[in-house]
């Protein structure tokens, strides 16, 4: 499979080979035929790609905010080093794609294989989508004007917001790709059209599709035009699909309005608007969200959950159909609309025309390689020479953690990577070539059957862990798995069985989940402090976690198990190694119910008690300020306290030998944890944390959560 990305970094437009992506429930596997590049959004990613750091500070302010917010928390050097990885990290470009259906998921209704279909998949000869994404091509409408479906469909979705009738008088301001297929509809639905634009090549495309036109780059004032074309009266409707820094095509939207006029914002300009414009005539203002009902939900886009027609008429796939429609019928036509024609192989031709020539349109992509070539699950990065008794690690999964600490963990730690396997196979590409992977794949069944490799990290979704983890053990592979272990008790039960079986025959592979915080330096200073004492100790851990959506994955009790089991098990693992002991009692409060708070379970208080006599309080709120330090870890023991913020700063009060413990950068212990884990293998010495507290802690926090669900 080959794939266009955008170098956010510098703005450099390439083509990248990639394992191609396995088809998974409720998504289709689509051979691409023709793709169309988005003259307005693409151009501004290359323009934001090419920018100077400087520039994209400027050009989003809100990200400034956070990393500022970032910096006062976490330090310079972690900031600067998160900053400097997601901006090196590749971004699929394109979302217009036409091909036909390769294979189909389960859960897939409506769709067979040969199926020409539409799609918002990127630029890719190979690509996966799902289901509610997609629409099929009638028979009479070609690959090439099939292209403009999904760019159409966020016009139609503007004028479905304005609400048109029949004879009513509309303006449309920015006579771009968007633009005039807009005036094309709106022309359809029965109205009257003023196009506006500064370029007078579009605005005679325009003219061709029935609309009257204004240029104010020749003195025309869209204002006067506006109030003129609608006979004196205000303009019904005003549907911005213009790109622009500027507020004046809002401003001059109201000011042409009539009374209680619509006005709808598709495209992108400033906001800087007068109160009285809107005030005094009642304007609606609203901005269009893309292609429609179910854009950006989880539930309609990931999870095939499609709302009901008799409720939601149009949906972004309906939004898709109805487009299709009209293009079968003639009343939407494309074909003047294209500028300009490329192979694949030629996308940075393509690339260059688009910022070169500011009047292009219709960019087509053609895709003509055999389709066979595209579909091998595996793409050789480079060669590797297996060392004895090394490390051999195969990673599953390559999102942000994993790309960013996870993998740069295991490198430092002279393990040996072998095979990255991603679902969609451009990450592993990305994230293989940068850090040294042989290979990169999309078949974890190939990962797991390969002899050479003798570990398997697990660095996926939540859901997957315990089945990831159970299948690696079975194939007698050692475990590294990004926490949790498993989501159930039953689960961790069927992983605890499979690891028995194998010591109990002999075929011994170590099991590892990535509680890294006890080997942060300052945690193994405060364990070296704690273990001198015999008293039982107290512990108050806070956690400022954080706000994240409820619609967030990690919320999803069925795919990220919730906050608590997803993330609090850090520290009711990093509370059992302090202590030293084994957990004897759990108790735990959420935030009472409330209607103001969409999510409680991540307001709360956990309190375990140990073996020995010690307890502690993990108080884990997401109801924090962002600019309040993360983590803080307090102990009390024997007229001792140790206190540490934010893995950064460590003090001892009351300690004879020790007062601080102060790092110029931040360390959560994660390169220890990985290097530990390697070292155990290389070394042939037993996990670094044993297998017995790994399945305490997973059991202990998932009663934790159910504990707190139950309230």
């Amino acid at each position: 499979m080959k794939q266009i990305l955008q170098d956010m970094a510098n703005g450099q437009t390439t083509i990248t080979e990639a394992p191609a992506p396995s088809c998974s429930s409720g998504h289709l596997l689509i051979s691409t035929t023709k793709s169309l590049i988005s003259a307005g959004t693409e151009r501004m990613l290359v323009g934001f790609g090419k920018a100077s750091y400087i520039d994209k500070a400027r050009q989003q302010p809100e990200k400034v905010k956070m990393v500022v917010e970032k910096v006062q928390t976490d330090g310079l050097l972690t900031t600067y080093d998160a900053v400097k990885s997601k901006l090196g990290q590749p971004l699929p470009l394109g979302y217009c794609n036409v091909g036909q259906v390769l294979e189909i998921g389960s859960l897939v209704e409506g769709f067979k294989v040969g199926d020409r279909i539409v799609s918002n998949g990127p630029h890719a000869d190979i690509v996966k989508v799902p289901k509610n994404l997609c629409a099929k091509i009638p028979d009479n409408v070609s690959d090439e004007t099939a292209a403009f479906t999904v760019v159409a469909s966020i016009g139609l979705q503007g004028i479905r917001l304005a609400q048109p009738t029949l004879g009513e008088s509309f303006v449309v301001t920015g006579a771009g790709l968007i633009g005039l297929l807009t005036i094309q509809m709106l022309r359809a639905n029965g109205c009257r059209v003023l196009a506006i634009d500064f370029d007078q090549s579009k605005l005679e495309l325009a003219k061709q599709f029935g609309a009257e036109i204004c240029n104010p780059a020749n003195g025309e004032d869209p204002v006067a035009a506006g109030i003129a074309f609608s006979r004196g009266v205000g303009v019904d409707g005003v549907i911005i699909t213009a790109s622009t820094k500027a507020s004046d095509p809002v401003v001059q939207a109201a000011r042409m309005s009539r009374k209680r006029g619509r006005i709808v914002l598709v495209g992108v300009t400033g906001l800087e608007l007068n109160r009285a414009d809107f005030y005094e005539k009642e304007l609606s203002f609203q901005v269009s969200c893309s292609y429609g009902p179910g854009r950006y939900d989880p539930n309609y886009e990931e999870k095939g959950q499609d709302y009901p027609l008799g409720f939601v008429r149009w949906t972004e796939q309906r939004n898709f159909v109805a487009v299709l429609d009209m293009m079968e019928a003639g009343t939407l036509n494309v074909d003047s609309l294209i500028t300009h024609r490329f192979e694949f192989e030629e996308a940075a031709k393509a690339y260059e025309s688009l910022t070169e020539d500011k009047s292009g349109l219709g960019i087509l992509l053609s895709y003509e390689s055999e389709v066979e070539t595209r579909l091998d699950t595996k793409v050789v990065l480079r060669p590797i020479n297996i060392e004895p008794k090394n490390a051999v690690v195969g990673f599953i999964g390559a999102g942000n953690y994993a790309s960013r600490i996870l993998i740069p963990a295991f490198k430092g730690a002279f393990a040996q990577l072998h095979t990255i396997v991603t679902s969609g196979g451009i990450n592993g590409v990305i994230h293989g070539a940068k850090t040294g992977f042989s290979e990169a794949s999309t078949d974890v069944d190939a990962l797991l059957a390969n002899k050479d490799i003798n570990t398997v990290t697990i660095a996926t979704r939540h859901n997957s862990h315990a089945q990831f983890v159970q299948k690696a053990l079975s194939a007698h592979k050692n475990v590294f798995v990004e926490k949790p272990l498993a989501l159930t008790l039953a689960e961790v039960d069927s992983i605890e069985a499979i690891y028995n079986k194998n010591i109990e025959t002999e075929q011994f592979s170590r099991i590892m989940v990535g509680f890294n915080r006890r080997f942060a330096p300052q945690v193994q200073k405060m364990k070296s402090l704690l273990d001198s004492v015999s008293e039982p100790k107290s512990f108050i851990m806070t956690m400022n976690a954080g706000e994240i959506p409820a619609d967030h994955w990690t919320q999803d009790n069925d795919v990220g198990g919730g906050r608590i089991i997803g993330e609090a098990c850090h520290f009711i693992d990093l509370m059992r190694f302090l202590a030293g002991s084994k957990i004897v009692s759990i108790q735990a409060r959420r935030m009472g119910e409330t209607n103001s708070v969409a999510v409680l379970e991540d307001k709360a208080s956990i309190t375990l008690g140990f073996e020995d006599g010690s307890f502690g309080t993990i108080l884990y709120l997401a109801n924090g300020a962002a600019s309040f330090p993360k983590e803080r870890i307090e102990v009390f023991t024997a007229g001792r306290v140790l206190q540490l913020d934010n893995f950064r700063k460590l003090k001892g009060f009351g300690w004879p030998d020790f007062k601080a413990m102060n790092l110029m950068r931040q360390d959560k212990g994660q390169d220890a944890c990985a290097a530990a884990f390697v070292e155990s293998i290389r070394e042939g010495k037993e996990a670094p944390i044993t297998a017995e507290d790994i399945f305490e802690v997973a059991r202990a926090t998932i009663e934790v959560a159910e504990i707190l669900r139950q309230q």
